[in-house]
């Protein structure tokens, strides 16, 4: 029994187009969405369905009941009802998280590129200076102007100029 039709795998990867998907930021936050509208959608007819439960759950009343009986045997059905529309209600938070948290890793990997290579950039830099000529600046040799002081090299058999201690 072969395994191809037509050069064409029997059984295709099932995986294949949700490994697409998961490659995409867009397509990614798409398909979470369609999944968020479906919660969304389940979350409100559970409400509505939850809202009528109680309504029929608390007014139905056996022959000597007394006051809250009812109330108390419609207690469970409507807090499993309220568990399951809690969670709804973060799986829908946990979907949009999941597509935002999506985008920022995408926004998250092109900012680490952009560092790290300017990061290689100043290492380049600081392993490899650029050489830089000293500035040049015009040195006055007259030894017999009084302003300059001590800042002029003399020789000691130019003392003739300078006032002894």
């Amino acid at each position: 029994m072969s395994t191809e039709i037509d050069g064409q795998p029997f059984f295709e990867d099932s995986n294949a187009v949700l490994r697409e998907i998961a490659q995409n930021p867009a397509a990614f936050a798409h398909y979470l969405a369609d999944f968020n509208r479906v919660v969304l959608d389940m979350q409100a007819r559970l409400e509505i369905l939850q809202r009528e439960a109680r309504v029929h759950c608390r007014g139905t009343r056996v022959e000597g009941d007394s006051w809250g009986q009812a109330f108390l045997r419609s207690f469970p059905v409507e807090s499993s009802l309220q568990d399951v529309l809690k969670n709804l209600k973060r799986v829908a938070a946990g979907l949009e998280r999941s597509a935002n948290r999506r985008y920022a890793h995408d926004e998250k990997v092109k900012e680490v590129t952009k560092i790290r290579s300017k990061k290689a950039q100043l290492k380049v830099r600081r392993n490899n200076p650029a050489l830089q000529a000293t500035p040049e600046c015009p040195v006055k040799h007259s030894t017999h102007d009084s302003a300059l002081g001590h800042g002029v090299p003399t020789s000691i058999y130019d003392l003739s100029h300078r006032e002894s201690a």
